[in-house]
């Protein structure tokens, strides 16, 4: 009698501890799944804010295009092929002339402002927006077009400045190398110093042309030469083409050396100082602006990363409520 009641006992025991164990269990995961429903709730209320202040930006934007406005384009950052800000501030001609012709769509634009911060980049980029620019302004002659430099416009940046009827800068701006540069490296002596053996098949006798670890040759030296002799002339055309009668005879103006605004003033690389605003307000005489950059604004980077935030989370809580851990 007494081990069968020991038993019993022993059994209740196990009992209790077993719904003990079950009911911490179930609190767990009630307190778990309450934090995830609050968390995707927080998350919706911001993602709806933002949505409703990007919203209202555009609505903002709409109004402003409907009377009469100034359209301001940005370069921004090095010009090169396939940039798209995502590691950096970057511009390509594709988001330029996108932002160019939606800008020209608009039937109350009355004076487009070309907003430049870029030391420059690839010469075939700004050569496709330098001849966009000039197709829409025989497009649409009464549409003015205004370069402005903010702290740098130089190289292929002043490319597509010159472009612009008129070309405005601050007094300290950084303005001009009208010039082509190419660089590179030679590794030939150190691959040597560490016993590297530099193995190249090639059918073609230059296709190694300007191989860091190979010799460079005076035919190679001599052949790059020309190709950026061949470049810089047609830099050269083309201010030329857009300045006109403006530049002065100062032949260091295409050396590649870089200028202030006030001693750009005098070389006829530009017109006078201004930023965007005085522009606008002083040469225009417009004071409404509308942005057609093609790169988010703040507002919808921010909702962009607020959206996946969001997609995370309930991917989160589907894993923790199928008991998976996910990938490590």
């Amino acid at each position: 009698m007494t081990v069968q009641s020991n038993d019993q006992k022993s059994s209740r025991e196990w009992q209790l501890i077993e719904k003990m164990l079950l009911s911490a269990s179930k609190e767990q995961r009630n307190a778990r799944r309450w934090g995830i429903f609050f968390k995707l709730l927080t998350f919706s209320y911001i993602a709806l804010f933002i949505v409703v202040f990007s919203m209202q930006g555009k609505l903002t934007k709409l109004i402003q295009s409907a009377n009469d406005h100034v359209g301001v384009i940005d370069v921004a950052g090095p010009i090169m092929a396939g940039s798209s800000g995502l590691m950096g501030n970057s511009t390509n001609a594709d988001s330029l002339i996108s932002s160019l012709n939606k800008a020209y769509k608009t039937k109350t634009l009355k004076a487009l402002i070309i907003r430049i911060n870029s030391p420059g980049g690839s010469p075939v980029q700004s050569g496709y927006v330098y001849d966009e620019i000039k197709r829409l302004r025989e497009k649409h002659p009464d549409i003015p077009v205004y370069a402005v430099i903010e702290d740098i416009g130089a190289s292929g940046a002043y490319y597509i400045a010159a472009a612009a009827d008129k070309i405005y800068a601050d007094k300290a701006s950084l303005v001009g190398s009208i010039g082509v540069i190419h660089s590179s490296f030679g590794f030939v002596d150190a691959i040597e110093k560490l016993g590297i053996e530099r193995r190249v098949l090639t059918a073609g006798e230059n296709k190694a042309f300007l191989d860091p670890f190979l010799p460079a040759t005076e035919e190679h030296q001599a052949a790059l030469k020309t190709i950026l002799s061949d470049v810089h002339q047609q830099f050269i055309a083309v201010v030329k083409e857009g300045r006109g009668d403006r530049l002065t005879d100062d032949s260091s103006v295409f050396s590649g050396l870089i200028w202030s605004g006030e001693e750009a003033i005098k070389l006829g690389l530009i017109d006078g100082l201004g930023s965007t605003q005085s522009v606008a307000r002083d040469i225009i005489e417009i004071d409404n602006i509308v942005y057609y950059s093609a790169s988010d604004s703040p507002l919808e980077q921010l909702t962009k990363s607020s959206a996946s935030a969001f997609a995370n989370a309930a991917i989160e809580g589907f894993l923790q409520r199928s008991g998976s851990q996910g990938l490590q």
